[in-house]
């Protein structure tokens, strides 16, 4: 379960305490954890985070995969923040605390009486992060903050590769992390400007900025140029069924990938006719171009397309699924399947960090916590804080 000095890690002696549930915050403060923080996740007596209860009955009960993905590395206190002995031990921690990281609307940390205004009287130097749906302020800033809601309003869910195709919801959570990695790089600013000037302060991230933020060049050419961009809708680039499969193609980054594909797929070079000369010719042709690449890669496997492209250099990839992709070797290589045991006894396995640094490894230092389980240990330390006090 050990791996590795936790102490050597590089937020070793950083102590977080963590508010957050379901997904933007709990991949925030794991992330914290994976490298050495003590993180102390607050949750509601017998219910927990709601995560712990996304895949209803489960053989694991609380401690589901899901709960389990976002976890990690991290000890459980179960309170009730309506009862002041617990109000009382909350803030408690919270003056030993460098981070304080919740994910709720605004305005409900203030009623509680742990908002930045609240906290900062009894620990200037707190870092105070917060992840929301839409903002500290604004019109939606009490709106309910959900990935998906996230896509619709950012216009990310309005761009897709053919506008003939129906609009959908992205199968991964795609705000939920970025947002997240968004407080992790925000939290660790406010470290580093802490280090400085002594001082502590308030970090904020929403969901919709995030996902505005990963449209940057798209948004850009719209405001600049009103044009739209969209790298999924390239007329050389595609998804196409093979025999056995499918394949994707980017025909980019080359003076004339067109040419190429034709060779790949062992056709005339459409890239002489004048209606495909150009990029723009291209582009207007489109529809043209990718009947003729549904057609021709329909008549071979992936393996066999995947070797003609590569042979003149054009980019493509197999369409594998999440358990083919787990069992790349690659993902072997990377080091991003980790394997421990639950505090319950049951085997895990998780995805591990994409971070690879040479002097501080990733390793797994504690399992996901059950509910409560280290608030008898982390009482007794503030009981010797207090005494040495």
């Amino acid at each position: 379960m050990k791996g590795g000095n936790q102490d050597a890690l590089p937020l070793s002696g950083v102590r977080v305490v963590d508010f957050t549930q379901v997904m933007l915050g709990p991949c925030c403060t794991q992330m914290l954890a994976d490298y050495g923080a003590d993180v102390i996740k607050i949750e509601k007596q017998k219910i927990g985070d709601l995560s712990r209860w996304s895949l209803g009955e489960d053989v694991d009960g609380l401690n589901n995969p899901i709960f389990s993905s976002l976890n990690r590395n991290k000890r459980s206190m179960s309170l009730d923040l309506k009862s002041e002995d617990d109000r009382a031990i909350v803030l408690r921690l919270i003056e030993t605390a460098d981070v304080v990281v919740n994910n709720f609307r605004p305005g409900v940390m203030e009623r509680m009486g742990f908002g930045f205004a609240d906290l900062q009287k009894i620990n200037p130097c707190l870092i105070y992060a917060v992840g929301t749906g839409f903002g500290l302020d604004g019109p939606n800033r009490h709106k309910g903050g959900q990935d998906v809601l996230a896509q619709a309003l950012s216009g990310a869910m309005h761009r897709r590769a053919d506008q003939a195709l129906p609009l959908s919801i992205y199968p991964t959570a795609l705000a939920d992390y970025a947002a997240g990695m968004h407080l992790v790089q925000g939290i660790l600013f406010a470290l580093l400007h802490r280090q400085k000037t002594g001082k502590g302060q308030q970090v904020a991230v929403s969901l919709f900025s995030s996902m505005l933020a990963m449209q940057m060049q798209e948004a850009a050419v719209r405001m600049m140029r009103q044009k739209d961009l969209n790298w999924a809708a390239f007329p050389l680039s595609g998804v196409f069924e093979t025999t056995d499969g499918a394949i994707v193609m980017v025909g980019a980054f080359k003076e004339n990938p067109l040419r190429d594909i034709c060779a790949a797929l062992e056709i005339e070079d459409l890239s002489k006719q004048q209606r495909f000369s150009t990029h723009d010719l291209q582009v207007a042709a489109r529809p043209e171009l990718q009947a003729v690449f549904r057609e021709n890669y329909a008549k071979n496997t992936t393996a066999h397309w995947i070797e003609r492209l590569e042979q003149v250099d054009i980019l493509c990839a197999p369409v594998k699924t999440l358990e083919e992709a787990l069992a790349d070797p690659q993902t072997t290589v990377n080091r991003m399947i980790v394997e421990a045991t639950s505090s319950s006894g049951s085997p895990l396995k998780l995805i591990g960090s994409p971070i690879d640094m040479s002097d501080a490894p990733f390793a797994i230092h504690r399992p996901p916590p059950q509910l409560g389980e280290h608030r008898e240990e982390i009482l007794a330390e503030l009981g010797a804080a207090s005494d040495a006090a």
